[in-house]
Order: C-alpha cells, then structure tokens, then sequence
C-alpha cells in the first residue's frame, strides 16, 4: 500500500483501465494484474491485463479515427500539442510522485525526465506547422515534379519501463504532429505514468481514437496480431535488442516502417589530458542518471592509466558519498532497481567481475531489508574477460578499464554490438574530432556527461537500432513521402 494521503491519491487518480476509442473500459475477460512499489515491493494498485481482442479493439479505434485525424489542421495538432506541454509542466509534482512510486527514480529525477518529457510535446507543436514539400519544374522542362509528405497511418507503439513519461512522448509527439493514430503499449511495470499523459492529452483536446492505451503483461501474444494485421503502417519500440530484433522478424511480413532503439554498452572514455574533475563530474551524469538503468547509461570507463588512479578515487567518494532509500524520501540521490530480476542481474555481473580479479572500490553488497536496491558501486582493475565488459549493466556499476594509446581505447570502445552513444573527455580539440569521427556510436558527449535533448536526433548504429526520434528529423518516421509527376 502506498504510505501517504499524497501517494494514494495521485494512484486513485489515474485510469486503470484500458483506453480505447475515447472509452475507459475493463479487459474483455476481466483480468487485471498488479503494479508494484519497487522500494518496498507492496502492490500499489492494478490495472486492466488487457486480452488479444482487446488490444485488435484499440487498432479498430485507431484505424476509425485515421482519416479525420490526418485531415486535421497542423496548427490545430500542434495546439493540441502545447496545451499537453503546458498541462504536463503544471502538474509535474504529482506526475513525478506517480512515476517514483512504480518505478523507483527519486523524486528529484523524476521531475527532471518529466521536464524532458515535455520538451518533446513543445517541440513536435512547433514542427507539425512545418511539415514542407517541394515543387519544381523536371529536367526536360515539360513537366513538374511535387513531392509532398502525409501521415504514414495507424501507429503501434511500444515503450520501456525505465523513463515511463520520455518514452512516451517522445513517440507520441511526433505522431500527433504528422497526423497518425496511435495504440500504445507501456510496459507492465510502469503503465501508470501514460495512462495518466493520456488523461490530459484527452484533456489537451485530443480527439477520442487518436490515442489508444493497452496495458497488459501478455505483449507478445496482445500485440502480435496488430503487427501483422496489414492496418497497422508503422512500429516503434524502445527496449532490449533482442525483443527488438524479434519485432523486425514480425513487421517483416508487412514490410512496416519500423523505428528501434535498441541497447546500449557505451564506453566513457578519459584521454590523459582531461580535466579529471570535469570528467567525474560527467561520469556521475552518464552513469547514476536514472539509478543507471539507461540505454544511455555508461558502463565501460576507459581510462589513461595517467589519470586512472585520480579518476578511480574521485569517483568512489563521489558514489559512496551517495544516499540510497525510497525515492519518496528527503534527500535521497539513488533508489531501487525496477525489479528483483533486474537487481539480480547487476549482483551477478559485480560478483563475476570480483571473481575474475577486480577490486570493489565502493557498494558491491545487495543490503538487507525490503525492495530491489542495489549501492553505487566503483569497480578497479576489471579484467577484460569480466561479463560486464560485454554486457549491458543497467544498475548503478562503474567499472573502471586502463589504457596507454588513444588507438587502444578506440577499439575497446567500438568492440560491441551496440552503438547507441559514446561519452570522451579530452581537452584537446583535435583529438577530440578525430576521436569522436572514430566512436562507432549514433551519438557522442564530448565533454559532457549527457546526450539527451528534444531537438536532436537521437538513435543508434549497429544493434543499437534503427531510425531517429527527436530533433527535425524525428517526425520524418511519421510521414509518407509522395511524388506527384505533373504533365503540363
């Protein structure tokens, strides 16, 4: 149960049931599963365990609602847009209540990601009014050439649990502002914090149909059929590589526009001529942001063995100095992981590297008590062979690898599947560009500790995923291009 007036009544406020065509209503076969607190693991409420006909119900709303809703005015989406971007900003403090307490972030950085959050709906207003086109006379003069971008249709959208509001607008922006319907579905361990943005977005004005909300912990099986229905046009996911290589396999049949943000292994590289505390400070931004359950989080420091000692001890006071308890709590700078899995994941990775010979410099221990937390930890002298070097961490785990040569740390940097971002701190400006040409990585924070921004394409290369959201090219996925030859 929630702990205080406040906590249950943001919980009491929130539809639980599923949204479809404008209507709240329950699963077809009644069921229902439960959300839980991770700090405590108490179920805080449950939510509509939506079915397959269900979820096919919430396509039908869409598909009804397409034509009207691409015909719609962009200056009237956009509007729709900045009344969401407002109503999100002024009632911040209880959306940020609502996602601490299903997801665990404290309150301080749920609030931060709900300031991000809504950037994307200000920006996507201000670039639905922008959509352009092109017109010219063709090459043999007789002739014209009209190139116009429509809504590409009915949209699925699938979202992750770790920034239960960015993710979410971050898709839903883009695809009011070009004119496309949506069925989305949040993941089961935080569906609370959309279907409350899909309360004010009805309140913003959006049409019943456009936004359709289907929660369920059966995603394979509910969404499925909609992937390969033929009404569904365009598919966008962000979550595990290996989900999402699963999902390319479905949309294939429909040969579906698909955008895929995928994992993430970034390096954080730290040439000799850093500024040591410049970086430390930017390793505290990559690395706790989000309890380090980020695809942009860094989990592999490479380190110039010049500065590797400096770097390793300012980093361990700063994490060991950091506090840890329910992110509801005063002055609480780290909370629980999502989940007991999840927590047992990151146990496992710490303990393999241990084993294989490095040193814990701070954390390490899973504490007693309730709920998933797991202490800021600082690993030295971390073997190559360590899992960890490979694999995602997501938790809140620095492991700390030494190079010699700028050469070697490239190519430890790029050895990965994955290609989302990469963090280098350098102060020479052309290392820094040669470096940065070098990261095989979607995007790169030269000398900063974050990449995030509404107005920048974000996306990854290899295994990291497909296509771009945000920035101007963020509503392009949304949109058909269309070529008109004009006889004249």
């Amino acid at each position: 149960m929630a702990e205080t007036d406040r906590e249950r009544r943001v919980i009491d406020e929130v539809t639980k049931g599923l949204i479809i065509g404008g209507s709240v209503r329950d699963a077809t076969d009644q069921k229902t599963f439960g959300v839980e607190d991770p700090s405590t693991g108490a179920i805080l409420c449950d939510v509509a365990d939506a079915s397959p006909e269900d979820g096919m119900a919430a396509l039908d709303a869409a598909a009804a609602a397409q034509a009207d809703w691409a015909a719609t005015a962009p200056r009237e989406r956009g509007e729709i847009l900045r009344r969401a971007f407002e109503l999100v900003t002024e009632r911040a403090d209880d959306i940020a209540m609502l996602m601490t307490l299903e997801m665990g972030k404290p309150l301080a950085e749920s609030k931060a990601e709900i300031t991000y959050a809504a950037e994307f709906f200000r920006w996507f207003s201000e670039e639905a009014v922008r959509i352009s086109g092109e017109w010219k006379v063709n090459a043999t003069g007789s002739g014209r050439v009209l190139v116009m971008r429509q809504p590409i249709g009915p949209c699925l959208l699938i979202t992750p649990w770790n920034f239960p509001l960015a993710m979410g607008t971050r898709k839903i922006g883009p695809a009011i502002a070009a004119g496309c319907t949506m069925v989305i579905k949040p993941a089961s361990l935080t569906p609370l914090t959309i279907l409350k943005l899909a309360d004010i977005l009805a309140e913003a004005g959006l049409p019943d149909g456009v936004l359709n909300v289907v929660t369920t912990k059966s995603t394979g099986k509910v969404m499925g059929p909609l992937i390969t229905d033929g009404r569904i046009r365009k598919l966008s996911f962000t979550g595990s590589t290996e989900v999402g290589q699963k999902l390319l396999q479905q949309s294939a049949e429909q040969v579906l526009k698909t955008s895929m943000e995928l994992g993430g292994n970034a390096p954080f590289v730290v040439c000799a001529d850093a500024d040591v505390d410049e970086a430390v400070q930017g390793a505290m931004l990559a690395k706790m942001r989000n309890i380090g359950e980020a695809c942009t989080a860094a989990n592999r420091f490479y380190v110039h063995a010049d500065v590797a000692e400096e770097f390793t001890k300012k980093l361990t006071e700063r994490m060991g100095a950091m506090s840890v308890g329910r992110g509801t709590e005063e002055g609480v700078e780290v909370g629980p992981l999502v989940e007991a899995d999840q927590r047992d994941k990151v146990a496992e990775l710490v303990d393999d590297a241990v084993q294989k010979g490095a040193t814990v410099r701070t954390g390490g221990q899973v504490p007693s008590g309730q709920g998933y937390f797991y202490p800021p930890t600082v690993l030295a002298d971390v073997p190559t062979s360590a899992r960890l070097a490979k694999e995602e961490i997501f938790g809140p785990v620095a492991p700390i690898f030494t190079f010699t040569e700028d050469d070697e740390a490239i190519r430890a940097a790029n050895d990965t599947e994955f290609g989302l971002v990469s963090y280098l701190y350098t102060k020479d400006l052309s290392r820094a560009i040669r470096l940065s040409e070098r990261l095989e990585a979607g995007m790169v924070g030269l000398n900063q500790g974050m990449v995030s921004n509404a107005g920048a394409p974000f996306g990854g290369w290899k295994q990291s995923g497909l296509g771009r959201e945000g920035g101007s090219v963020g509503i392009e996925e949304y949109l058909e291009v269309k070529y008109v030859a004009m006889n004249v």
